[in-house]
């Protein structure tokens, strides 16, 4: 498939456009964001690409320099996408992105989002100024994914992997946490929807207020 024409216009603006503008492209940067991913795993986190359009995609960001293919080392031996240095400077983008959207007055909740995506929106998300005296422990396995969650120091840190000594591990469907944290969903019933919790479920419900949405722009007539 063909690219869109150039907008041929000197602004960095119109470039950016040109390299992360057509359908789909920064949604592949936005789960390559927390680490390299499989083709495979790409595809399932986008359940609305064909495997065509993430082919080209996948080509094109390569082309450009912001993705870069690797192989994994032995037993994996698996080929995986990765962000370049200057591909992972988009993360600041997309969550600033994501931040002004969350303010548009046809933003639709309760649509599906990968364990990227709602990672992503925690970091957007967080209020500092809630997390005054929180020391917060989390361990969160979305779809299959660890993610160690910290609160500390109105900060929050939040990355792939395990952290010890959890006061809550979540495990699930990374709707159900978005659920409990943007939604009010309350735990019990996540639970009933086949989320698993273990530990302080006052901890999560902690963690779950530090995210408040921001208020609607007004909606012309």
């Amino acid at each position: 498939m063909p690219r869109k024409k150039p907008y041929d216009d000197g602004c960095s603006t119109a470039h950016a456009l040109d390299l992360i503008g057509e359908r789909w492209a920064l949604l592949i940067v936005r789960e390559l964001i927390l680490g390299p991913r499989r083709f495979s795993d790409i595809r399932s986190a986008l359940p609305g690409i064909s495997s065509n359009i993430l082919t080209t995609r996948l080509q094109e960001l390569e082309a450009s320099h912001i993705l870069r293919r690797d192989t994994l080392p032995p037993p994996a031996a698996s080929q995986v996408y990765r962000l370049t240095d200057w591909g992972a400077e988009l993360e600041p983008i997309i969550r600033a992105i994501g931040a002004w959207a969350a303010k548009s007055p046809s933003m639709q909740p309760g649509k599906p989002m990968s364990p990227a995506s709602v990672v992503l929106s925690l970091r957007t998300m967080f209020a500092a100024e809630q997390a005054a005296g929180e020391h917060l422990r989390l361990n969160l396995v979305l779809d299959g994914l660890p993610y160690a969650a910290q609160v500390h120091a109105r900060a929050l840190d939040i990355e792939p992997g395990h952290i010890d000594r959890a006061d809550v591990s979540v495990n699930g469907d990374p709707n159900l946490l978005a659920g409990v944290v943007y939604a009010g969903l309350p735990i019990d019933d996540a639970e009933r929807a086949g989320l698993s919790v273990q530990g302080s479920r006052d901890a999560l419900r902690r963690f779950a207020g530090l995210f408040p949405l921001p208020d609607k722009a007004a909606a012309t007539a």
